[in-house]
């Protein structure tokens, strides 16, 4: 058996080679751009732009992939904002890409698409079930709605064999500080080691998001990928929705400085909504998937993770 995760160089790439190594016999195959540098202990390395079909060929013909985790994807919020058209050219069209080279390749392997909870944006009932309706807030977002379509329309037209995630906020060792809790983490940090000034920058501290353990969500999808049923969509998620704020207070709390909490501007976004919180009672009944680590012990792991490397 054989898995291969397209666009593997981000940040969930490495935690989901880990997990079908750990959870599964595959032998894991992984794409990165050509100028990434990227190397996943136990997977084999490809190159790979999805905005290529004939790239996308090429590896589906080598790989003869069971298993596909279509990671591939501009995932920022705030980036989607200031460059849309990279954002649909990447989301959207390398989506129409895979699915074109799947349907006229033949390809049987499941394909696991990875979507957000971002996806349904202002919602009047939480939690969020996968029938609540979509009311998209972003750029990211819509485009990421047209990516489930995509998958939706190809699996019943054209049988591909796709289940679809709308996974929500994930965060976890590694990731970014252009997301929230490692932006504060490591501004946390910074100022623990005498490198910043006493003073950590946010933006919307009332929104309140369903965050999970980068670790728990690569799990779901290895589940998913396995059990869940073709053609349908699974949240993925912790099923809590936390204040910003609530986690803000944690995290300066594992410091031992006197830490000011300032408004900066560039940081709030040009719509937010309030409230994102999954019901992950689907993924339960279909495959027994349910998270496990507590959020106080992942951003004890984050703020870890920022102390080695600054």
């Amino acid at each position: 058996m054989r898995a291969l995760i397209i666009g593997a160089a981000g940040f969930v790439g490495p935690y989901l080679a880990d997990a079908i190594s750990k959870y599964t016999d595959c032998e894991v195959y992984a794409t990165k751009l050509e100028h990434e540098k990227c190397s996943i202990s136990g997977a084999r390395m490809l190159n790979l732009n999805i905005l290529s079909r004939q790239e996308i060929e090429d590896v589906l013909q080598e790989v003869k992939p069971d298993y596909i985790y279509h990671l591939a994807a501009q995932s920022s919020v705030a980036l989607s904002w200031k460059n849309p058209n990279l954002t649909a050219d990447i989301n959207i069209r390398g989506a129409l890409n895979l699915f074109e080279v799947l349907r006229y390749t033949g390809c049987s392997g499941r394909v696991l698409v990875i979507g957000s909870g971002e996806e349904y944006g202002r919602v009047k009932d939480i939690p969020i079930t996968e029938e609540t309706s979509l009311n998209p807030g972003n750029i990211y977002a819509i485009t990421k709605i047209c990516q489930n379509m995509i998958a939706g329309t190809y699996a019943r037209r054209y049988g591909v064999n796709a289940v679809m995630v709308r996974a929500f906020n994930h965060i976890g060792p590694g990731q970014l500080p252009q997301f929230v809790i490692a932006d504060f983490c490591s501004q946390a940090v910074r100022i623990e080691k005498g490198l910043h000034e006493p003073v950590i920058r946010v933006g919307n501290l009332s929104a309140r998001r369903d965050f999970t353990d980068v670790r728990d969500v690569v799990r779901a999808y290895v589940m998913l990928a396995e059990k869940g049923k073709p053609g349908e969509t699974y949240n993925v998620g912790s099923g809590h929705a936390v204040e910003i704020r609530q986690l803000l207070d944690i995290i300066i709390s594992k410091t031992d400085k006197d830490i000011r909490v300032e408004v900066d501007e560039g940081k709030l976004r040009p719509v937010d909504v309030p409230v994102i919180e999954a019901d992950i009672s689907k993924i339960f009944r279909d495959t027994g998937w349910e998270p496990e680590i507590d959020i106080t012990d992942t951003i004890d792991d984050v703020m870890n993770y920022w102390r080695r490397v600054l």
